[in-house]
């Protein structure tokens, strides 16, 4: 059902009460440890702002900071190096002859965080990378790819054009897609991908022990582009056959509500997209792998214009936390559900009260997409 009673000031949403019973299989155990073996990594922190309980009316308030994860602004490398592991051992294996294979070139299209970070995995495994960025990516970010030894070609269209133009670049010899969005007939480097975000997952687990949260959060919110994150936290969430079950919350721009559209009709659809400064979740069309779980195990979606993630982003850097756009969504999102016209009715849809444990994934730092985020 929608909560759409006062248009005007209530948020773009839709809750479904079916989500917390959906189960599914859960992640592979070895991708903790293939992240543990690189050079560099270490968890990321989460961090308790109290302030924020306060100001959302619940018990306490944490902050997944992604702003540095293994020497990048964005938790994106934990997919693609882990599908590039895959990608790679796979090469390797069917090479024919007794010497080394040559090296792959590897393509994918991106607002930002993806390409660099499939670009990063590429140069440090002396492989090639070729990257497509859509319109509105900011300069900086496609720099920063570049940066990483990589071919950036500009698209002048919108992101689903980026992906087709770098799926017809991946069929020359000795290619290979590594998108973190799925179709018909391409899910399986995608399915990797997901499986890589699995260790955000378990270290949230770990990290909210450690602050005497052993029952684990109600509430996660989530930034959704395509929805691999989002697949890769419902399943999470969702694979534990007891305990409890948080609610879990999708957030998107309102000019790129891919998710919130599809879970409304209840068939994935694609949205024409407009600009928007949460650039890394500018997409208009659901991953095919991801929709099952988004549909299965999302209790909530809500949209969010600019203007409150702007604002989300300044609240949290005077906390202290680092957050672009795309990470501070969440906080955006979380803030239009559980305060304003209509809260009590979204509260009591997600089970939530004044001791609820809350999770904000910030996905990104302000390093990863540097648009201007002034909310005057």
């Amino acid at each position: 059902m929608s909560d759409n009673s006062s248009p005007l000031h209530a948020p773009p949403w839709i809750v479904r009460t079916a989500a917390r019973t959906w189960r599914c299989a859960p992640a592979p155990t070895e991708v903790r440890a293939f992240h543990a073996a690189l050079p560099g990594h270490s968890p990321t922190p989460l961090i308790e702002l109290p302030q924020l309980a306060t100001e959302l009316g619940v018990g306490r308030v944490f902050v997944k900071d992604e702003s540095r994860r293994l020497g990048l602004p964005a938790f994106k490398v934990l997919g693609a190096s882990w599908a590039i592991h895959r990608v790679l051992a796979e090469h390797a294996e069917h090479a024919e002859g007794p010497e080394e294979p040559g090296p792959v070139t590897l393509v994918a299209a991106t607002d930002g965080n993806h390409g660099r970070a499939v670009a990063r995995v590429a140069r440090l495994l002396g492989q090639r990378a070729h990257i497509f960025v859509p319109q509105g990516v900011h300069p900086a970010a496609a720099s920063a790819i570049a940066a990483e030894q990589a071919l950036v070609t500009e698209v002048p269209g919108p992101y689903d054009e980026a992906v087709r133009r770098a799926a017809e670049a991946a069929d020359a010899p000795h290619t290979v897609l590594v998108q973190d969005t799925a179709w018909p007939g391409y899910e399986r480097i995608p399915g990797w991908i997901v499986e890589g975000y699995a260790t955000l997952c378990a270290e949230i687990d770990e990290q909210l022990a450690a602050h005497g949260v052993t029952a684990g959060p109600d509430l996660v919110a989530l930034p959704v582009g395509v929805g691999s994150l989002a697949q890769a936290v419902v399943t999470h969430y969702r694979s534990r056959p007891r305990g409890r079950a948080p609610a879990l919350l999708s957030v998107e721009p309102e000019s790129a509500a891919c998710v919130l559209h599809s879970l409304a009709l209840g068939e994935p659809v694609s949205v024409t997209t407009g600009e928007t400064i949460m650039a890394g979740l500018n997409c208009g069309t659901p991953s095919s792998i991801a929709w099952p779980y988004l549909y299965g195990g999302l209790d909530a979606a809500v949209a969010v214009p600019d203007a409150d993630s702007a604002r989300a982003v300044d609240r949290l850097a005077a906390l202290g936390v680092d957050s672009g756009p795309c990470g501070a969504a969440t906080l955006a999102g979380t803030r239009a559900v559980l305060t304003g016209t209509g809260c009590a009715r979204r509260r009591t849809a997600l089970g939530l009260d004044a001791t609820s444990v809350v999770v904000l994934l910030s996905t990104e730092g302000t390093a990863a997409n540097p648009h201007s985020t002034s909310a005057a």
